[in-house]
């Protein structure tokens, strides 16, 4: 289990993340449709997560869904480096309806982000270019590489949580055991 807590002028957060988990959160954001997203994150990561965010959203939601992104890639990192003993790699697509989602990962220990998902306006008060911001700020912090991609869709809420998803899913699968892979580099070090 790993806690973090951060606190700025914009946002105070709480986090608990438990890779080894079943699945279970308790999130509250103050942003509904972003509760929901890491809802379905913890859920098809298998995490347990628990996160508690008061942020300036009477400004917008920007600072708390990047805030909360830059929290749970840390304790993200913490929970999986030094890295051994699991697949290292993973990727998933993720279908809703008519929206499909692919998303490739390594947990290489160097982070770049590549997200393909062309998406704008609003799901219910969710502005949808905010999850390129919290991916980019999750990624980051927790040093990995992950490619996103839209290969589908009409739907902006299909979209969006097909790319938490898909995220959600890959990073499970990376995350899988494997008991021959050693440090799974040729370095020796991730």
């Amino acid at each position: 289990m790993v806690e973090k807590r951060r606190e700025t002028k914009e946002t105070r957060i709480e986090l608990k993340l438990d890779i080894e988990g079943r699945g279970e959160s308790k999130i509250s954001t103050g942003v509904g449709f972003f509760d929901h997203m890491l809802e379905s994150f913890s859920k098809h990561s298998f995490f347990d997560l628990e996160i508690s965010c008061d942020g300036d959203t009477h400004v917008d939601d920007h600072h708390t869904v990047e805030d909360v992104g830059i929290v749970l890639g840390q304790a993200l990192y913490e929970a999986i480096y030094p890295l051994s003993g699991v697949e290292r790699f993973g990727d998933s697509v993720v279908v809703m309806d008519e929206a499909a989602v692919s998303c490739a990962m390594d947990l290489s220990n160097r982070p770049y982000l590549v997200y393909e998902i062309d998406v704008e306006g609003k799901v219910g008060r969710f502005d949808v270019e905010l999850a390129e911001e919290f991916f980019r700020a999750l990624t980051f912090n927790a040093s990995i590489t992950v490619h996103m991609e839209a290969l589908r869709g009409k739907n902006r809420h299909h979209i969006v949580e097909a790319a938490f998803k898909a995220y959600a899913v890959a990073l499970r699968r990376a995350l899988l055991p494997n008991k021959r892979a050693g440090v799974p580099s040729t370095k020796g070090v991730l």
